[in-house]
């Protein structure tokens, strides 16, 4: 069934029939596998041409790195790398464009930049404003999962009801339509390995929370722990968890190599239309 993911600026996106990449411009020097490549603005701009060319539906500018054990930034550095390339964005192109942050204030101003999406890492829990911020902007908004700072239940899918119920509920009350609300069960936030595989495992699970969902494996350890390789040698690992996803109900997936996974998630589209002729 579509899903129309309802955006900031009037834009909006359809869910459903076809997997959408969400392209990751980190604008950072230190994010754990692309750090230092698109740090300035010409070089985010050419990254991102890249991935439009590619194929990408969204482009997710993020300022401060999400990696363990990462040095957090002061929020007027992590505005002064992402406002430029978010205006720089809206000035040359009509992509879909994501900011990827938990702090309000950073939400705010990338929105009245021209971003349609935030993407907040700490699921509205860390500063709540976020989900007041997209109630009156009618910005869409991405809640993800993390087991970061807290006490976690040992079963994985029990866990992504406890914490991503509590965000629903925080949305909810701030006034967030359900049509701008995408979910991210958070691959990799505080998961050991043999977690994200049972989360990859029991995935079609999380359908029960009746909202789309966004997967984004994209280069994670726990990859290259079953596959080996780091950064880009976890690529292919990489497009083949999209494409089991994909499978498994995911809509939007956030990644590196946008072609790779493109050409992935062809493949599993193209078995779901098969699937759906079958019913």
């Amino acid at each position: 069934m579509d899903w129309n993911w309802k955006l900031g600026h009037g834009r909006t996106l359809t869910l459903g029939n076809r997997a959408l990449i969400m392209g990751v411009l980190n604008v950072t020097p230190d994010s754990f596998s692309d750090g230092g490549q698109h740090y300035s603005l010409d070089q985010a701009l050419a990254g991102a041409r890249q991935m439009i060319a590619e194929g990408a539906d969204i482009i997710d500018v993020g300022g401060e790195s999400t990696r363990p054990g990462a040095t957090r930034v002061e929020p007027h550095v992590e505005q002064s790398r992402v406002l430029p390339v978010i205006e720089a964005l809206v000035k040359e192109s009509d992509v879909i464009i994501s900011v990827d942050t938990y702090r309000e204030e950073t939400a705010r101003l990338a929105v009245r930049a021209g971003a349609h999406i935030v993407n907040d890492v700490w699921g509205v829990q860390r500063e709540p404003a976020i989900a007041d911020l997209a109630a009156e902007t009618g910005a869409g908004l991405v809640i993800m999962h993390t087991g970061r700072e807290r006490e976690r239940d040992p079963d994985v899918i029990v866990d992504q009801f406890a914490f991503l119920n509590r965000s629903l509920e925080i949305a909810k009350l701030a006034g967030v339509a359900r049509e701008q609300i995408v979910l991210d069960p958070g691959f990799g936030f505080a998961k050991d390995t043999a977690e994200n595989i049972a989360l990859m495992d029991r995935f079609a699970e999380l359908a029960a929370f009746g909202y789309p969902f966004l997967a984004g494996t994209s280069r994670k350890r726990f990859l290259g722990a079953t596959s080996g390789g780091d950064g880009e040698q976890r690529d292919v690992a990489t497009a083949a968890s999209s494409a089991m996803l994909r499978l498994a109900g995911a809509d939007i997936f956030r990644v590196h190599n946008v072609a790779m996974n493109r050409s992935a998630l062809a493949l599993a589209d193209a078995m779901l239309a098969a699937r759906r002729e079958r019913q």
